[in-house]
């Protein structure tokens, strides 16, 4: 008889044990497939992009060619009917795309968290940016995939039942920027510089093992390539000294004139800028029009997001030394005329035009110069040297560049600061958070 009880009473506590244990592990479980899946998902969708973007970028080169005076016709109307399809049916996608994504992971279960993080938004992000790489604009891929990836990751939570924190949405951006650029290291980085405002280890391990997995994806269908060329030259530690503050100062000073116009005008209710807003569209197609006839005049080299340029200063090329200010200029009017579109090639492009224009006033290697000006433009525009260097060094298999490239950085971002003190992706995701009363009913 009590041998019968004991039996039932140690059945019953080891099917509570075991109920207790599934109830505790389920969860976890469920959050580990999720970030699995999400992040092979996010992988095939950035590779997707990326040639989609060549494929856009080639069709325009080949129009350009077959009729040179046509981008001035096409540009400017492209610009205006994605500015128009923008503020009409996607305002969540329009710029970066990283901006949108800081805002989200600050408040992760709102109603504006959940329509800037989307798979419609996403979506809508990659078909307008590669409408506007077809109408030439200076426009990277690699905001737009920092924020489809988050939205891909999102959806595969959502579809799984798991709860979407700024976990999620950090580690989804993270693993885009991974892809965009098959570099894993660079993708922790911005992750730590720039997603997340209170870094906690369970985010970071949710951030490695996603940006692990899409990189294992990029690598087994694109290869182990070197996105930006293999540099194949080095500064001594006399240039080192005389290049890298150099080009610190110049490219903290344009990157941060670059920032400061862009959050100006996005920030702008008075004057001159309010005026222009108030015609998004004629003003989108005014930029166009601007645009266009950069690209004329420099011979089609400031269009598209600037990758083929910087691979071939990087690898020893030549390129006028207009390329840069004019670059310069097609990003500022690009970024302006608020169609969606991100920075980050372009801005590496600018830098190594950057370069290419300085590296007749030092005697040192080009190729070594042109990486420091991408460094320092770069940082003077993102103000985040930790991913800038990261990046290229990944991006060029430059190690033996680290300790120039850290100066130029560090130099870079404390003269940008100077200029303006606020960082660009912060300052823009301030039009993404929702007012006292949206927040409140967001909650």
């Amino acid at each position: 008889m009590k041998g019968g009880r004991l039996y039932r009473e140690t059945k019953t506590l080891w099917r509570w044990f075991v109920y207790r244990r599934l109830r505790t592990s389920m969860p976890i479980a469920r959050r580990r497939v999720a970030s699995t899946v999400g992040a092979v998902v996010l992988a095939i969708f950035a590779l997707a992009f990326s040639k989609a973007a060549d494929i856009a970028m080639a069709w325009f080169a080949g129009l350009f060619k077959a009729a040179p005076l046509l981008p001035l016709i096409l540009t400017p109307l492209i610009f205006a009917i994605v500015a128009y399809a923008t503020k009409r049916w996607a305002s969540a996608a329009r710029g970066s795309g990283i901006p949108q994504i800081i805002a989200a992971a600050d408040i992760p279960e709102s109603e504006t968290a959940g329509r800037l993080s989307s798979l419609k938004t996403g979506v809508l992000k990659v078909v307008l940016t590669l409408l506007m790489l077809l109408g030439g604009a200076s426009v990277g891929r690699e905001g737009p995939t920092v924020q489809v990836s988050a939205a891909v990751m999102v959806w595969v939570h959502r579809m799984l039942r798991v709860p979407i924190t700024a976990g999620v949405l950090i580690a989804g951006g993270a693993a885009g920027v991974a892809a965009a650029f098959n570099t894993p290291l660079a993708g922790v980085a911005f992750a730590i510089e720039e997603l997340a405002a209170a870094y906690e280890q369970k985010v970071a391990l949710l951030v490695m093992a996603a940006v692990m997995i899409s990189g294992l994806v990029m690598i087994g269908i694109a290869g182990d390539y070197v996105y930006f060329g293999v540099l194949q030259s080095a500064l001594n530690l006399r240039q080192t000294l005389v290049v890298a503050p150099a080009m610190g100062i110049a490219g903290g000073v344009m990157g941060g004139l670059f920032s400061r116009t862009v959050l100006g005008f996005t920030n702008g209710k008075h004057g001159i800028t309010a005026l222009l807003k108030r015609r998004p569209v004629l003003f989108a197609a005014g930029c166009g029009l601007i645009v266009a006839a950069l690209g004329i005049l420099s011979g089609g080299t400031t269009w598209g997001t600037g990758y083929a340029p910087a691979r071939a200063l990087v690898e020893g090329g030549r390129l006028s030394i207009w390329f840069g200010p004019a670059k310069f200029l097609a990003s500022i009017f690009t970024t302006l005329s608020g169609t969606p579109g991100g920075i980050f090639s372009p801005s590496l492009a600018v830098g190594a035009g950057l370069g290419n224009a300085m590296a007749r006033l030092f005697d040192a290697p080009s190729s070594a110069v042109v990486l420091l000006g991408m460094a320092g433009y770069f940082v003077g525009v993102v103000r985040a040297p930790f991913t800038a260097v990261i990046i290229l060094m990944e991006t060029t298999a430059s190690r033996s560049m680290i300790l120039p490239l850290f100066a130029t950085a560090l130099i870079a971002d404390a003269v940008s600061s100077l200029i303006g003190r606020e960082r660009i992706y912060h300052g823009l995701s301030k039009a993404f958070v929702p007012g006292p009363e949206e927040s409140s009913h967001g909650d």
